[in-house]
């Protein structure tokens, strides 16, 4: 931009002198020729580019935020209606009427004593005679029973399994405790045997007993017909 104001100066100054020696010549001369003045070419500079205004990115868009939904209000609940009590009943006094005068009663004299005749004693009774009635013979005590011939600590497995069937039931192994010491004895002896250690192990005599007398049948022992284990 310097030059190109220093050769535009120049090129003024050139034509303001020419104008200069024109106006100062003589009109009535002729005119003198003077040699064309060379024109003057400014020096010829290639335009220069325009400026392209700086790169700057695009500006990315916001990131999108979703709208923030609120919850919905709670609905509305009317709060129930309080309900007072009513106010207690008062009875409003009742007058009572006084209560009726009693006049005391007018103690009377006592009567004179009447007399009082004394009866005569009863005649005596007799008691009736006792008619004696004949004797009545009294029952004949029960027959006694009869000891174990064996040691009963031999049964005393059995029995501890006799105990233990009341709700089960006669198996196997119960036939295979009780025979093999049962096998020696007959019926009754089997049966007394049974009982006296049923009683010495403190068992219910009425719950064991009807299981012993079918471990009896089971090991081919009879006991009698009539025979009862006597819890004494």
């Amino acid at each position: 931009m310097g030059n190109l104001s220093l050769s535009l100066s120049l090129f003024l100054l050139l034509n303001l002198s020419a104008l200069l020696s024109t106006l100062a010549c003589d009109c009535g001369k002729p005119p003198s020729h003077h040699p064309p003045a060379p024109k003057y070419k400014p020096p010829h500079f290639p335009p220069k580019p325009p400026k392209s205004p700086p790169y700057k990115p695009p500006k990315s868009p916001p990131p999108y935020k979703p709208p923030t939904v609120k919850p919905p209000p709670p609905p509305y609940v009317p709060k129930p209606p309080v309900s007072k009590p009513p106010p207690p009943y008062v009875q409003p006094p009742v007058s009572k009427p006084p209560p009726p005068y009693v006049q005391p009663p007018v103690p009377k004299p006592p009567p004179p004593p009447r007399y009082v005749p004394v009866p005569s004693p009863p005649p005596p009774v007799k008691p009736a005679p006792v008619v004696p009635s004949p004797d009545t013979p009294c029952p004949p005590p029960p027959p006694k029973q009869g000891t174990c011939p064996i040691d009963t600590l031999k049964l005393g497995a059995c029995v501890d399994l006799l105990g233990g069937l009341i709700h089960i039931g006669i198996g196997d192994q119960t036939k295979q405790t009780c025979c093999p010491v049962l096998e020696g004895l007959v019926d009754l002896d089997a049966a007394v045997c049974l009982c006296t250690t049923i009683k010495a192990k403190l068992l219910n005599i009425n719950l064991i007993i009807p299981i012993a007398l079918q471990v009896l049948i089971d090991c081919g022992k009879h006991a009698p017909s009539d025979f009862q284990c006597s819890p004494y």
